[in-house]
């Protein structure tokens, strides 16, 4: 069953690993990015829809998926958000377009938001999916961060902690994540939840992916102190969260994201964590009215 039908694929070489994707559509160009534990999978309900109104690529985030996982550094550097979120503009570039929408999904948003910080003439809208910044994220927590959160701290534990315990059984924590984190785990097909768990039984993928969470905790928490109250994104950005979740327990979302931004608008949507795949129609709805400049909708 192909999930991106009329989509090509791709693999784009950056300046420092490797990135795959796919596009489709025709119209001003939309970058969408995945979260954990998923890859540019996540979008097939929404990229089609939305691929009739925008030329769309979908993409694999350094490390996830079919992109490349080039090697880290003591400090964590090629896993910097900063890192990832070039890699994509990199990817945009070859693909022709100078200025582009994105929008993303928990990882994938972080990379969106800092992304639209270090490459302002880049990102003409962006939008961000159930959550609040890295740097905020971490200021705030407390008891319920800590146990509510507490694949952040696993995943970000010195190597090779996290790594080898994955390798026991990667199956169990992608589905603690799609089975917990949403409202009904038959939001997956087979198919896709099969191609998540794959990716956490390759070593190098999931050394990646933990130096992404330990890069999280102390490069991206520190890029994000330095910006706060020095840079503001400088584009439109749309909020979307889960209501019933961590953001619509914990924070005010709108309210986190204005000290980001002059133009903020959004609203919660009535679905799990992965809002793409168990809310599509309205997702799809929501980007579609934030890209197309119509009425406000928050």
């Amino acid at each position: 069953m192909d999930l991106f039908e009329d989509f090509d694929e791709f693999t784009v070489t950056t300046s420092a690993t490797t990135i795959h994707g796919r596009r489709g559509g025709s119209g001003p160009p939309l970058l969408l990015l995945h979260g954990i534990p998923q890859t540019h999978l996540m979008w097939h309900r929404v990229a089609p829809r939305l691929a009739e109104r925008f030329t769309v690529v979908a993409t694999d985030l350094r490390g996830y998926g079919g992109s490349g996982t080039p090697p880290s550094a003591p400090d964590h550097t090629p896993y910097s958000m900063r890192s990832i979120a070039l890699d994509q503009v990199e990817v945009m570039s070859a693909l022709g377009f100078d200025r582009f929408a994105v929008a993303g999904h928990d990882r994938g948003a972080r990379c969106a938001y800092r992304m639209a910080l270090d490459h302002p003439d880049r990102v003409s809208e962006l939008a961000v999916l159930d959550v609040v910044p890295t740097g905020d994220a971490f200021e705030r927590a407390d008891k319920d961060f800590a146990v509510g959160y507490w694949v952040w701290s696993f995943l970000g534990a010195p190597e090779p902690i996290p790594e080898q315990l994955i390798a026991a059984a990667p199956d169990v924590l992608v589905d603690h994540m799609l089975d917990t984190w949403s409202k009904d785990p038959a939001t997956f097909p087979a198919e896709v939840r099969a191609a998540y768990v794959e990716q956490f039984r390759d070593p190098a993928r999931v050394h990646a992916i933990c130096e992404e969470y330990r890069a999280a905790a102390t490069l991206d928490c520190a890029h994000d102190a330095a910006d706060r109250g020095v840079r503001k994104i400088a584009c439109p950005v749309l909020v979307l969260w889960d209501p019933a979740g961590a953001l619509g327990a914990w924070y005010d979302p709108l309210a986190i994201w204005r000290e980001w931004a002059d133009d903020v608008r959004g609203r919660p949507i009535d679905a799990g964590h992965f809002l793409a795949e168990e809310a599509p129609e309205e997702t799809t709805a929501a980007l579609t009215e934030f890209l197309g400049g119509g009425p406000s909708i928050g």
